[in-house]
């Protein structure tokens, strides 16, 4: 099964944001992971948000701040469709696929949290995220 969600990127505002919708969307953060929770967190990113969950209404969106990289999140260009996959060959062809033309921002690889995690902007201009996580019971603490 694939299932598509928003993903945006902040620029070390996004717990900030996440509560703003909360209050006026009235909608629930259901997961909220700091970079100092995870293993190698960027220097000086560790109050920062390396992944949460917002559920609004029937909708999820996923967020982040951006403390993998030098540069800022561009408001606008913030904002990623994110595939969950169920198997690694099928993440595998589709990232090679949407690939083509566009731009690898990281490429397709294990990570602590999914058995292949990458990013990529396509030939349109639209950013992506492949996520196959890993089977459950496996995930490095």
């Amino acid at each position: 099964m694939i299932g598509v969600k928003p993903y945006i990127g902040f620029n070390g505002n996004c717990e900030e944001a996440l509560n703003f919708y909360k209050t006026n969307l009235s909608a629930e953060i259901q997961g909220l992971l700091k970079y100092g929770d995870t293993p190698n967190a960027p220097e000086g990113s560790e109050d920062k948000v390396m992944h949460a969950v917002l559920r609004v209404g029937d909708t999820v969106i996923m967020a982040a701040d951006d403390c993998m990289s030098d540069q800022q999140a561009v408001v606008g260009d913030n904002i990623s469709l994110a595939l969950g996959i169920d198997s690694i060959e099928d993440a595998e062809s589709m990232f090679a696929k949407m690939a083509d033309g566009g731009t690898v921002k990281m490429p397709l690889q294990e990570t602590f949290w999914a058995s292949r995690f990458g990013m990529l902007k396509d030939k349109y201009g639209i950013n992506w995220m492949f996520n196959c996580e890993k089977p459950h019971g496996s995930r490095q603490e």
